[in-house]
C-alpha cells in the first residue's frame, strides 16, 4: 500500500523578545533534540510519509525550510531573531502551501505547529482567514505553545479553532522541550493515523502533556 503524505509545518516566532532569557536558543535546542523522536514516530506508521517544513516570523515572514523534507533526512539549522511579530504574514505563507496544488488531493491532514512568546504586530486574523479558506487548512491538526507570560494565549486559542483545546504554556526550558517533543511525536502519530475522511476538521482529542508550575520558571 502506498504511503500518504503528512505535511508538518513549524511556524516559529523570531521576534526580538525571543532573544530574552535565551528563549530562541532553547527553542532551537528543543526542536533539534526532538527530531530523532519525530523520526521514530513517523517510522511507526509506514502508511504515512512525514514531510517537514518551517516558517519563521518577525519583521515579515519567510520560509526557513521551504521544501517539504522527508523527516528521515530532516536536520535543524538554528533560527535567529529579526524584529517584530508578524504572525499574520506567516499564516499567509502557510496558507499558500496548503492550497491544492501544491498540496496533493490525496493526503493525511497536515499539522500546523505554532510557537510564540508575544502579541502579533500585523493583521493575524487576515492570515488565519487565509488558512481557513483552504480545504487542507480547515482539516489541519493545529497545536500551539505559548512561551512565557507575555504570549497572547487568547489569540493562540483562536488559531487552534477547537474549543476543547488550549495552547500549551511553557515558562521554562524544560516545559518548552516537553511541548516541542509532544508536538513532534504525539501529534504526528495522531495525524498519521488514517481516519474517516468526511471533509471536516479532525476533532480526535490528543493526550496533552501536563505543564505544572515549576520552580525553574524564568519566562
Amino acid at each position: 500500500m502506498a504511503s500518504r503524505p503528512v505535511h508538518f509545518i513549524w511556524m516559529l516566532d523570531c521576534s526580538g523578545s525571543m532573544g530574552v532569557n535565551g528563549k530562541i536558543g532553547e527553542l532551537n535546542f528543543a526542536i533539534r533534540e526532538a527530531i530523532p523522536e519525530m523520526q521514530q514516530a513517523a517510522q511507526s506508521n509506514p502508511a504515512a510519509s512525514l514531510l517537514v517544513r518551517a516558517v519563521t516570523f518577525a519583521s515579515g515572514a519567510s520560509w526557513h525550510v521551504s521544501e517539504p523534507t522527508p523527516v528521515d533526512t530532516f536536520a535543524w539549522e538554528d533560527v535567529h531573531i529579526y524584529g517584530a511579530t508578524d504572525m499574520g504574514a506567516a499564516f499567509k505563507l502557510a496558507a499558500g502551501a496548503l492550497q491544492t496544488p501544491p498540496m496533493p488531493q490525496r493526503a493525511l491532514p497536515p499539522v500546523l505547529a505554532l510557537a510564540s512568546d508575544g502579541q502579533p504586530t500585523d493583521d493575524w486574523r487576515a492570515g488565519l482567514r487565509a488558512i481557513d479558506a483552504t480545504p487542507w487548512g480547515k482539516r489541519a491538526v493545529r497545536v500551539a505553545v505559548a512561551i512565557g507570560d507575555d504570549a497572547d494565549k487568547s489569540m493562540l486559542k483562536e488559531f487552534l479553532a477547537n474549543p476543547e483545546l488550549e495552547p500549551l504554556q511553557a515558562k521554562n526550558p524544560r516545559q518548552l522541550a516537553a511541548a516541542i517533543r509532544w508536538m513532534s511525536t504525539a501529534v504526528v502519530k495522531d495525524a498519521s493515523t488514517p481516519k474517516v475522511d468526511d471533509g471536516t476538521k479532525q476533532t480526535t482529542p490528543i493526550d496533552v502533556p501536563s505543564m505544572t508550575k515549576g520552580e525553574d520558571d524564568i519566562w
